[in-house]
């Protein structure tokens, strides 16, 4: 198994303060961690040695080289004075071709919002075009930072899915930050739980249980995991969960069948 990424004792201090503390981990192909913690845990920081955009560390980072890591961040922060659609937000990527943009966007079930103003786009549209740019260097890495916030269940459920789709269709690793296990534990291999350190780390079901995570999360009840199990053999679905056309490869990709099978609990406040 290619290993993308690798940590070794990383520490990031502030004014005398660890923010991390000798971390170490590993970023394998074609695997999904996520990454769990408090705020002001230390995950941004984690995210950002990862991306090569804080290099005041000890420790060791080593990478696959010239490795191609999309990178989607919580929200889209433009100048709202600046006259912006989405296809011309997809042009500043790099010199794609149109029909480029427009499967990135087909990946994503996003298609229809190619000429829409990108300030007047909802939480969820906007979080469909920062995964589309991403999708556009075709990453080895697809690292997201908290992709669901603000989503309700069904629609995290359905991201989840397209995240595990889009890892199979790209054969990619995904690096991301999430909140808690309960809707991303289904599409994770391994979690990191963090906590300036890493507290623990391993499969989702394990680590969901144990004491270091529980200390920080509290026991949720049996109940409020909603279990998502996707059997498929598509290369890419929309955010609903639907094949859909658009391939950015010029392989020939042969027609699929598939299974969807869902078990949901909830509890309300």
């Amino acid at each position: 198994m290619t290993q993308l990424v690798t940590l070794q004792d990383v520490t990031v201090q502030f004014d005398q303060r660890k923010v991390l503390d000798n971390i170490t981990l590993t970023i394998n192909e074609a695997e999904i961690t996520t990454l769990v913690g408090p705020n002001g845990a230390g995950k941004s920081t984690l995210v950002k040695v990862i991306l090569g955009l804080h290099k005041h560390y000890t420790g060791k980072v080593s990478k696959l080289n010239k490795l191609r890591i999309g990178y989607v961040p919580q929200k889209l922060l433009l100048n709202e004075s600046l006259p912006l659609t989405v296809d011309r937000f997809l042009r500043l990527a790099g010199k794609y071709s149109q029909q480029e943009r427009q499967d990135a966007l087909a990946l994503v079930g996003a298609t229809h919002l190619l000429h829409s103003d990108v300030h007047k786009l909802s939480g969820g549209e906007s979080q469909r075009v920062l995964m589309s740019r991403a999708l556009l260097i075709r990453p080895q890495l697809l690292v997201l930072d908290e992709p669901a916030q603000g989503m309700d269940v069904q629609g995290q459920i359905e991201l989840y899915s397209l995240i595990d789709t889009l890892r199979h269709r790209f054969n990619c690793a995904v690096f991301m930050i999430s909140h808690d296990l309960h809707l991303v534990m289904a599409k994770t291999d391994t979690v990191i739980c963090l906590h300036h350190h890493i507290c623990c780390s391993g499969a989702p079901a394990a680590i969901s249980s144990h004491p270091s995570y529980l200390q920080m999360f509290g026991e949720a009840p049996a109940a409020s995991l909603a279990l998502y199990q996707h059997q498929h053999q598509h290369h890419h679905h929309d955010l609903s969960g639907t094949p859909i056309s658009g391939d950015m490869d010029t392989c020939h990709n042969p027609k699929h069948g598939h299974q969807h099978r869902h078990q949901h609990g909830h509890t309300h406040d």
